[in-house]
C-alpha cells in the first residue's frame, strides 16, 4: 500500500547506534541488543528524524492553530484500546517517561503526544492546555497529567473532548505525534456518567473517522481479538483495514496462540501487527526491553513468531514508517485545502456589508444602497432588464406585469356574457320601457345607457381586483430588491421595508381610486371618437337581412359578435320593435370593445405612469421621511451592526487569520520540499 516501505539489511549495531538504543531502555552493553538488531533492523526512525522533524513540526503548529476547526483534517497517529489493554504503557515505553496509571479510565482528555528527538542530554517536558503551558519533569509529569486532567474534566471520573498536549523533548525518541484517547468501557464505575460508553466512543469516532488519521489499535493478547470494541470501532471506519496497525501487548502474559492470531488476521488489519511486552512493576525501561528482547528471543512459543514484528523498536520504526508516508501523501493537500478555504472565507467576508465607523461612511453606504436599488428597479420593473435575476422568473417584472394585464382582458371579456338569457330579450325588454312621444324609428339614449351601466357594473370588481394583484406583486418585487441591496443593514431593512410598503400601499390606493373613476365614468356616458366603433357598427349591422329572413324558418342562427343563440321567440314581435332591438344589440356589441379596450388600456397606462414615478423619485423620498422621521432614529442608525452580521464578521476574521498563519506555516516547509506528482519527497 504504501509507496515509501523501507527494507533495512541487518547490520551489527554501531557504537552510536547501541549508544542512542542504550538512551531509550532499548538494550544493553552484553551483546544481547546486537544479536536482537540483527535479528531485526535498524531503527528507521534513526535515519528518518532529521528529514521528518520538518514536517512533523508543520502538522503540530498548524494542530496548535486549530486548523481542524475549519475541517481540515491532518495527518494523525490515534491510539485507542479498550479499558486495560495496555495503551499506557505502549505509550511509555515509546516516550520513555510513566503516564497515568489505575483502575478504571485513566486517559479521561484526548492526550496529544508529540515525543522529539533532543540533542540535549537533558530531556525536556511541558504540557500544554487551556492556553497555557506548565512546565515539567519525568518525576513530576504524571501528577502533572492528572491535574491538568482534573482542570479539564473536573475531579470525577467523567472525560472531556478537550485535549491536552504532553511535549516530551528526549534524546533517543522516535519524532511522532499520537493522540491517546479514553479507553473504551461498556460498565460505567462509581462516579462515572451512565453514558460513558457513548461519550467515550464519539470522542473515538470524532478521531478516527478522517481518512487522513492512521488508528493504532492497542490489543491484549488475552482476549480474542474479535470480540475487542476498538477493533470493531475502527473496522466502522475503515473496512479494508488500510490505515489500522495494530499492538499486541501483554503477549508474556498469553503466548498460546498468539502466533496464529497475528499470522491469520482475522480482523483484517491492513497495516500489520507488532506485538510487545508491557512493563512489568517497578522495571527501567533498559531493564523492560532487555526483558522483551529476551522473551522473544528465547521463548518456546514466542520465538517462532517472526522478528520483523516484535518489540518496542519494531514499533517506533513502524510508526515512524506509516507517519513519514502519511505526511507525504497528505501534505500538498493540506496545502490546497488551506488555500480553498483561505479563498473562500476572503470572499464571504467581502460579500458582508463595510464596517461602518462615522456618519460620512454611513449616508456614503446609504447613498449607494439607494442608489443600487434604484439601477436594479430600473431594469426590472422599467426596461424590462432581468439579468441580475437570470434564472428566477418572478423578477422578470414587465413579463409577469404584461401577463397580469392580459389575464385582466380575458377575466373582463369572460364576464361580460349574455345575462338577459334569449337574444335581444333585454333590448326589447329596454326600449318598450323607454319609448316616449316621439318619432318611432328613433332609439332613446336612455334605453343605450341602461344596457350599458348594467354590463359596467357587472365588470366594475375586476379591475379593483387586478390593480391590487399588480401593486401587491410591484411590492414584493421592491421590497426584495431592497432587502438584497441592503443585506446586512438590518438596522436600516426595518426601516427601509417599512417605508417601501408604505408607499406601495398608498400608490395601490390611488391606483385603486383611479380604476373606480374609469368605471364611473364609462357608466356615466357613451363616448368614442375611436372610429372603429362605426366601422364594427356597419359590419355586425350588414346582417340585419339576413336575420330577418332566416327567423321565419330557424329557431337558432349564428350572429356575428355574438355567437349561436335562440330566435324562436322572436317571431311574436313585430319587424320595427326587431329591426330596433337589433341595431340596439349591434351597436351596445361594437362599443362594448370599446369600453373593455380602454380599460385595459388605461390601466396599463396609469401603471406605467405609477412605477416610473415610484422607481424615479417617490421610492426614495419616502426612505429618507421614513428614516429621518421619529421613529426611522437618522442615519446614526447605519452605524449600528447587526448581531448576526458582527458575529459572522468576527467568524470570518478569525478564521481568515488562523488560515493565513496556516498558509504561512505549510508555504515554508513546501519551499524546503519537492513535490513531485503531489507527493512530498522526503530523500529517502
Amino acid at each position: 500500500m504504501y509507496s515509501m516501505s523501507v527494507s533495512l539489511p541487518s547490520v551489527t549495531a554501531a557504537p552510536e547506534l547501541q549508544s542512542k538504543i542504550l538512551s531509550m531502555g532499548l538494550g544493553n552493553h552484553n551483546g544481547e541488543v546486537a544479536e536482537f538488531t540483527k535479528a531485526t533492523s535498524v531503527p528507521l526512525y534513526v535515519t528518518y528524524n532529521d528529514r521528518i522533524r520538518p514536517l512533523l513540526d508543520t502538522v503540530d503548529k498548524l494542530r496548535e492553530l486549530k486548523v481542524m476547526e475549519e475541517g481540515i483534517e491532518l495527518p494523525t497517529i490515534v491510539v485507542v484500546g479498550d479499558q486495560s489493554s495496555g495503551k499506557s504503557s505502549v505509550l511509555e515505553s515509546l516516550a520513555g517517561i510513566s503516564l497515568p496509571r489505575g483502575n478504571g479510565i485513566c486517559t479521561r482528555v484526548p492526550l496529544i503526544m508529540r515525543l522529539q528527538q533532543h540533542s540535549s542530554p537533558e530531556p525536556e517536558l511541558h504540557l500544554e492546555y487551556n492556553n497555557q503551558i506548565v512546565h515539567t519533569d519525568e518525576v513530576h509529569v504524571t501528577q502533572d497529567i492528572e491535574d491538568a486532567t482534573i482542570e479539564i474534566a473536573g475531579d470525577s471520573k467523567g472525560i472531556s473532548n478537550t485535549p491536552l498536549t504532553l511535549v516530551v523533548k528526549k534524546r533517543g525518541v522516535p519524532d511522532l505525534t499520537m493522540v491517546d484517547l479514553p479507553g473504551i468501557t461498556r460498565v460505567p464505575v462509581r462516579g462515572q456518567p451512565e453514558d460513558i460508553y457513548e461519550q467515550v466512543s464519539e470522542i473515538i469516532m470524532e478521531y478516527i473517522t478522517p481518512k487522513e488519521s492512521i488508528i493504532l489499535n492497542v490489543l491484549s493478547a488475552t482476549v480474542d481479538f474479535p470480540t475487542c470494541e476498538s477493533i470493531r470501532m475502527s473496522q466502522r471506519v475503515d473496512k479494508s483495514g488500510e490505515r489500522t496497525l495494530a499492538v499486541v501487548t501483554k503477549a508474556d502474559q498469553a503466548p498460546e496462540g498468539l502466533l496464529e492470531k497475528v499470522t491469520a488476521d482475522d480482523v483484517n488489519i491492513g497495516l500489520g501487527y507488532v506485538c510487545v511486552r508491557n512493563r512489568i512493576g517497578e522495571e527501567s525501561y533498559e531493564q523492560a526491553r532487555k526483558e522483551e528482547a529476551r522473551l522473544f528471543e528465547y521463548h518456546h512459543l514466542l520465538s517462532r513468531i517472526n522478528k520483523s514484528i516484535v518489540g518496542i523498536p519494531v514499533l517506533a520504526q513502524k510508526l515512524v514508517q506509516i507517519q513519514a508516508t502519511s505526511l507525504a501523501k497528505c501534505l500538498p493537500g493540506i496545502v490546497k485545502k488551506v488555500n480553498d478555504k483561505l479563498s473562500v472565507n476572503v470572499s464571504e467576508l467581502n460579500k458582508l456589508p463595510k464596517h461602518l465607523a462615522n456618519v460620512a461612511d454611513a449616508m456614503t453606504a446609504f447613498m449607494r444602497i439607494l442608489g443600487s436599488t434604484r439601477e436594479s428597479l430600473k431594469k426590472i420593473l422599467i426596461r424590462g432588464e432581468f439579468d441580475e435575476y437570470p434564472e428566477d422568473k418572478e423578477m422578470h417584472a414587465t413579463a409577469r406585469m404584461a401577463d397580469l394585464l392580459n389575464n385582466y382582458s380575458k377575466e373582463l371579456h369572460q364576464r361580460s356574457t349574455d345575462t338577459a338569457g334569449k337574444f335581444l330579450m333585454e333590448e326589447i325588454k329596454v326600449l318598450e320601457e323607454a319609448k316616449g312621444i316621439e318619432l318611432p324609428n328613433f332609439l332613446p339614449r336612455t334605453a343605450f345607457l341602461s344596457i350599458l351601466q348594467r354590463r359596467v357594473k357587472e365588470i366594475s370588481n375586476t379591475p379593483v381586483e387586478y390593480v391590487e394583484k399588480l401593486w401587491s406583486y410591484i411590492g414584493a418585487v421592491v421590497v426584495f430588491v431592497l432587502m438584497f441591496n441592503s443585506d446586512g443593514y438590518l438596522q436600516l431593512q426595518s426601516c427601509t421595508k417599512r417605508a417601501a410598503q408604505n408607499l406601495i400601499s398608498k400608490m395601490k390606493d390611488h391606483s385603486v381610486d383611479r380604476v373606480m373613476e374609469m368605471v364611473e365614468m364609462e357608466k356615466l356616458t357613451d363616448y368614442t371618437c375611436n372610429p372603429e366603433y362605426m366601422s364594427r357598427w356597419s359590419k355586425l349591422m350588414a346582417q340585419q337581412p339576413s336575420f330577418k329572413q332566416n327567423l321565419r324558418y330557424n329557431d337558432e342562427l349564428e350572429i356575428e359578435g355574438v355567437g349561436e343563440v335562440e330566435v324562436g321567440h322572436l317571431r311574436e314581435y313585430n319587424t320595427a320593435m326587431l329591426e330596433k332591438a337589433f341595431d340596439m344589440r349591434m351597436r351596445i356589441t361594437a362599443y362594448w370593445e370599446i369600453v373593455l379596450q380602454r380599460l385595459v388600456d388605461s390601466l396599463a397606462l396609469h401603471l406605467v405612469f405609477s412605477v416610473q414615478k415610484l422607481v424615479n423619485g417617490e421610492m426614495e423620498k419616502e426612505i429618507v421621511v421614513e428614516l429621518m422621521g421619529p421613529n426611522g432614529g437618522g442615519i446614526d442608525r447605519l452605524l449600528e451592526e447587526s448581531p448576526s452580521v458582527a458575529t459572522k464578521r468576527e467568524r470570518l476574521n478569525q478564521s481568515i487569520k488562523k488560515l493565513r498563519e496556516s498558509k504561512e506555516v505549510v508555504g515554508k516547509i513546501m519551499d524546503r520540499i519537492d513535490t513531485p506528482n503531489g507527493y512530498v519527497n522526503l530523500g529517502l
